[in-house]
């Protein structure tokens, strides 16, 4: 039977701090303290968690402990983040409830690590699949992006998130990931400028300076000494436990894995670059004639640098950061900015140049992980948002203001969620609703975001006053209007009782929230506010060639000036702000509360006084009363009766009716007074801690006395056991020496047996082995008699054969004597007469060349020598040109046959090269018009792709057809070929590449001389023409592939809808056409080539990357193209 646990069980502290008994802000924290010393860093306040950073790692997040809190109900086990994961994801898969899980604590408190702990547990526990796990990789790998360029390491933190992060991870019906979206809020981008000391800016500008290579640091201009940039502080440049390089490189790697192209890295990296050159920029006062003080560049190297970077003229900038253009209606002015003006203008321009950049990181990461199918999804969102914050005296500023409305409407929206929840139970299990009696901070959130008397409203409409608009006027309109706030306190208000309140200055304010007090310095909120970028500033940066401008100062666009004043820091934060809660109030809720146990970041150490100031400001007890204020503990029926079965006889050891007609049973043996407990329709839910611990504590007892019970029928159970193995080995030990006593005596028996036999046997066997001795005797002896007898008998008769033969061979030999005799007297009279005769034959030649040679020889000595050389003369060259025969006619053979003697080389040579001359001209004599223009094709295609292109050898030996669908023949195309106004050059299938997955879609390919031609194959319906003078460019791989991209003019008629991506089996022929009619063509530009393994290709609005890859043997005999992402499409070529 399996074993159930639950959070009761070996508990350490209480687990739950709904069922803390006393309840009280000390109890709260001792409970905390005890869980926290043995490393019990969670604990829940009902299904919220609180999350205890132990600045070390625990082996609590391994596979195993994925496994163990997967599909458990969620008071189970121990407490545990999973737990929360696990009920969140399973309501959302199972339920199709959208959930939300906000991780809220102050800076250090492990928000972020909470974060990736949920999102890598959802990984692990949904599906799985090639797209899956690519879409979980994406969602994973967004984090370090993130993290490098919002991320400092601070006095509290040491990877401290310097903005909120909400990210919506979207899930199909299965529960599996789809795809996310990514929302940002209120980045610190004041950090890009000064930082606090101890503290460093964003992690990006150091792992970009430790972990780039030297030939990219050359090309970004920078050096790797961190002392050489103003905006990097120095005295915490190095962190330990912190590998900036190493960090750099899993940045790269991650940005690869998110989608980004590397033309698209090396732009982000050239504006962090930026960033830092325009902090090197200083300025020096320079007096003019009107008596006021100008700004001048000091050194403008660092300008050029990083104008260069950015693609700006130096003197454009140079000029913005010298004077302002101010406009009013239709006039316009312009004013010098002194050095005070023109340092606040390059800081200006660095905040919002890397915030913007942020933004846009954003955006992209978002264009790479969001959803691709149309259909509704499920949503998870996680939110990891900065928590309340209160710094010492004087240090509390517009950023903490804004950050602490932001908890004050996160804490609004948690006490409506907590009550609706415990509402909807108690209607839910017909419970009779009690009314709660809780603190309702809408009033401070009104006092902050009301529209005509709220502090951002007020701040807003100062910073839009005409005049001198300050700090300290903005002071004195908060203490004319909010004077009589109950939560609002200033020195200088109408309320008369803060007038000798000296902990309160002058230049302060101090608002009651929730969470406490909290004193405002009222310095900078107005220019924090405003966060004005001069419009010269915005114009230079739109000027700018560089990639990415463009789209980060889209207002700088002259053609698009607007005059209408940008809207306030303060107005943006408060509408994301409405817009997040409005999103939040959509979602099923999931909290994680996180605490840091000590400032000095190191484990084992519990501050009192620290954790006690953030359970404050989090509410955590006053939640722990909203969750007690009905009924304590609530637990279905089976799992009390479960539990609790053994305190009453009968229910134990099993309860055969329905559960809850046992726990009523239960609950009335055990004498629970009536008002402690309430009958819900699936659960029982009880009043007052106590009653429960009493609970345990008797089941306790009980299961004591069980253990005791167990343990005696045990041992009952060994004790018998034992003896009757025993005695089973007894009666196996007798059975076995029986069995050897008995086999012995018979053994000795069958011995003696044995003996008998054999003595026996062997005198039988003598006897008769005499008697066989004696008659083979007797059979020898006659058989010897008879054989001497049949020998005689045989030579007696052989001696007479012998005798008779011996007379006739005396007769043969004789006569063959005779024969020879006569045949040799023959043989000696034929060769004596055929001598004769041969002799007489000899001496008659002799005799008529005797006379022959009497009569030429007068005629020799004057004409042999010189018709002997002619006739040798002839000989040889009659055999010179018979060899000369071998030779082929074709103009391609290079073969000759070698000259035979030396005196010929000269004629040799010649009669090759007119040989040669003939037998081309013979050959060209054969070529038809068509033919002719053919091979000038042929030679056209050999110039472009020989040694190019891995397809141009396959395709010298195929002929050009180019009419390849018989459209003149053909009945199917005759509508089309009708509508052609030109003659068709090429007709062929080609495949056009759809960008949305990378499969094809067979189109009819048609051209003529002044426009190519694409075509429905079924149908035959046109569905594009372009004129060949806006076709730019076209693209090829070097591969055996057929793809390419037809790249049309920018602002061409035929631009509209972009680029054609296409694949055809005879791409060589078209492309050689292609090129052979811009050449011919004397009123347009001739069309580039352009061979590549990786080029871009137009899709209306978006550049999309065409890459190619040598493929394995899966991929089979074609390329197969397949969309990576939204930016890249992979066409994979199998190896040759």
């Amino acid at each position: 039977m399996e074993v159930k646990t639950s959070l009761l069980d070996n508990m350490i502290g209480v687990g739950d701090m709904v069922l803390l008994e006393p309840l009280n802000e000390d109890s709260f924290i001792v409970n905390l303290r005890n869980r926290f010393d043995h490393n019990e860093i969670y604990t829940y306040i009902g299904s919220v968690v609180i999350s205890m950073n132990p600045y070390r790692s625990l082996p609590i997040y391994t596979p195993q402990k994925v496994e163990e809190y997967r599909n458990r109900n969620f008071y189970e086990l121990s407490p545990h983040i999973y737990a929360l994961a696990d009920e969140a994801y399973r309501s959302l898969r199972d339920q199709d409830k959208d959930q939300c899980i906000l991780i809220t604590g102050e800076s250090g408190a492990g928000k972020t690590e909470a974060s990736k702990l949920v999102m890598s547990y959802v990984a692990a526990v949904c599906g799985k699949g090639q797209e899956v796990n690519k879409v979980k990789e994406q969602l994973l790998q967004s984090n370090p992006v993130l993290e490098a360029f919002g991320n400092a390491k601070t006095m509290r933190n040491d990877n401290s998130s310097r903005f909120g992060k909400y990210m919506d991870i979207e899930f199909d019906f299965k529960g599996d990931p789809l795809g996310g979206v990514i929302s940002n809020y209120l980045l610190e981008k004041s950090r890009v400028c000064k930082q606090p000391r101890g503290e460093r800016n964003f992690h990006i500008f150091y792992q970009l300076l430790s972990g780039a290579s030297d030939d990219t640091l050359m090309k970004l201009k920078l050096d790797r000494d961190f002392s050489k940039y103003n905006y990097l502080s120095l005295d915490s440049a190095n962190v330990n436990g912190l590998d900036d390089a190493a960090s750099f490189r899993t940045v790269r790697n991650a940005m690869q894995i998110v989608g980004f192209m590397e033309a698209e890295v090396q732009s982000v990296l050239e504006l962090v670059a930026a960033v830092l050159k325009l902090g090197n920029i200083e300025f020096k006062p320079e007096s003019r004639v009107n008596g006021f003080d100008e700004s001048r560049v000091k050194d403008k190297n660092d300008l050029k640098e990083m104008c260069e970077l950015l693609g700006i003229e130096q003197s454009v900038l140079e000029r913005a950061f010298s004077y302002r253009t101010v406009e009013a209606k239709m006039e316009k002015m312009s004013t010098t900015l002194n050095v005070a003006q023109a340092y606040y203008a390059r800081d200006a321009l660095a905040k919002n140049l890397y915030s913007r950049l942020f933004s846009w990181l954003v955006t992209r990461i978002n264009e790479s992980i969001k959803a691709q199918a149309k259909t509704r999804h499920k949503v998870m969102g996680v939110l990891d948002i900065y928590g309340f914050e209160i710094f010492e005296v004087r240090d509390n500023s517009f950023e903490q203001f804004i950050i602490n409305y932001c908890n004050e409407k996160l804490q609004q929206i948690f006490i409506e969620l907590t009550l609706r929840e415990e509402q909807e139970e108690y209607i839910r299990e017909d419970i009779e609703w009690t009314n709660i009696e809780y603190f309702n901070n809408a009033i401070i959130c009104d006092l902050i975001e009301n529209n005509q008397n709220g502090i951002l409203a007020m701040l807003d409409e100062e910073c839009l006053r005409p005049g001198t608009v300050t700090d300290d006027t903005f002071l004195d309109k908060l203490n004319t209007i909010c004077a009589e706030h109950q939560h609002f306190e200033s020195r200088l208000n109408k309320n008369s009782k803060f007038l000798t309140d000296h902990s309160l200055p002058h230049s302060c304010f101090r608002i009651q929230h929730y969470a406490g007090k909290v004193l405002y310095r009222v310095e900078g909120f107005v220019d924090k506010n405003n966060d004005l970028l001069y419009r010269d500033l915005s114009q230079a940066m739109y000027k700018a060639t560089h990639s990415l401008m463009r789209q980060l100062f889209p207002e700088g666009n002259p053609a698009k000036v607007n005059l209408k004043r940008p809207p306030t820091a303060g107005f943006q934060f408060k509408a994301s702000v409405g817009v997040l809660m409005k999103n939040l109030q959509t979602k099923n809720p999931n909290y994680i509360r996180c605490i840091k146990p000590n400032d000095k970041k190191v484990a084992h150490i519990f501050t009192d006084s620290l954790v006690c100031h953030q359970v404050r400001y989090l509410g955590l007890v006053e939640n722990v009363r909203v969750r007690r204020a009905g009924y304590a503990f609530r637990q279905p029926y089976e799992s009390c009766l479960e539990r609790y079965k053994m305190l009453c006889k009968k229910t134990w050891p099993h309860w055969r009716g329905p559960a809850r007609d046992g726990v009523e049973v239960l609950l009335t043996d055990c004498s629970v007074p009536t008002e402690e407990f309430a009958y819900g329709r699936s659960k029982i839910f009880i009043r007052n801690p106590r009653t429960l611990f009493t609970l345990e504590e008797r089941r306790r007892a009980c299961l004591e006395d069980l253990a005791t019970l167990i343990q005696k029928i045990y041992r009952g159970w060994k004790s018998r056991t034992h003896f009757l193995l025993l005695k089973k080995s007894q009666v196996v030990v007798a059975a076995w020496y029986r069995r050897y006593a008995q086999q012995n005596k018979y053994q000795k028996i069958k011995s003696a047996t044995l003996v008998m036999q054999s003595f026996i046997r062997g005198w039988k066997a003598r006897n008769i082995l005499r008697q066989l001795k004696y008659e083979k005797r007797c059979k020898e002896a006659v058989t010897t008699i008879a054989a001497y007898w049949h020998g005689t008998q045989a030579r007696m008769e052989l001696r007479r054969l012998k005798t008779e033969a011996r007379n006739k061979r005396a007769v043969s030999v004789i006569w063959a004597y005779w024969q020879g005799t006569k045949a040799r007297r023959e043989l000696r009279r034929l060769k004596e007469e055929a001598r004769r005769k041969h002799a007489v034959a000899i001496i008659w030649a002799y005799w008529l060349g005797l006379q022959v040679r009497r009569e030429y020889r007068k005629f020799f000595r004057a004409n042999a020598g010189k018709k002997i050389y002619d006739f040798t003369i002839q000989r040889i060259m009659q055999k010179y040109f018979l060899g000369l025969k071998t030779t082929t006619m074709s103009p391609m053979d290079n073969t000759w046959p070698a000259k035979p003697y030396g005196f010929l080389e000269g004629a040799h040579t010649q009669l090759r090269r007119i040989f040669h001359l003939w037998r081309c001209k013979k050959y060209r004599g054969q070529f038809t018009e068509e033919k002719k223009a053919v091979y000038e094709e042929k030679l056209e295609a050999s110039e472009i792709f020989k040694d190019k292109k891995a397809l141009y050898p396959s395709s010298v030996s195929q002929p050009f057809k180019g009419d390849y669908l018989e459209i003149q023949k053909n009945p199917k195309y005759q509508k089309l070929n009708s509508a052609m106004e030109e003659k068709v050059l090429l007709a062929d299938l080609v495949n056009k590449i759809n960008r949305a997955n990378g499969k094809g879609s067979p189109r009819l390919f048609l051209l003529t001389k002044s426009n190519f031609v694409l075509a429905d194959q079924k149908t035959g319906q046109v569905k594009a023409s372009v004129p060949l003078p806006d076709l730019a460019s076209v693209s090829v791989s070097t591969q055996s592939d057929g793809f390419f991209a037809l790249k049309l003019k920018e602002g061409s008629a035929s631009a509209s809808k972009g680029d054609f991506l296409l694949s055809s089996e005879h791409l060589i022929e078209i492309i050689t056409k292609l090129h052979r009619i811009g050449t011919t063509a004397a009123d347009r530009d001739q069309i580039n080539i352009d061979i590549s393994d990786e080029f871009l290709v137009q899709f209306k609005q978006d550049k999309v990357c065409v890459k190619f890859i040598q493929g394995g043997p899966k991929n089979g005999n074609s390329a197969a193209c397949k969309r990576k992402n939204n930016r890249l499409l992979e066409v994979s070529v199998p190896s040759p």
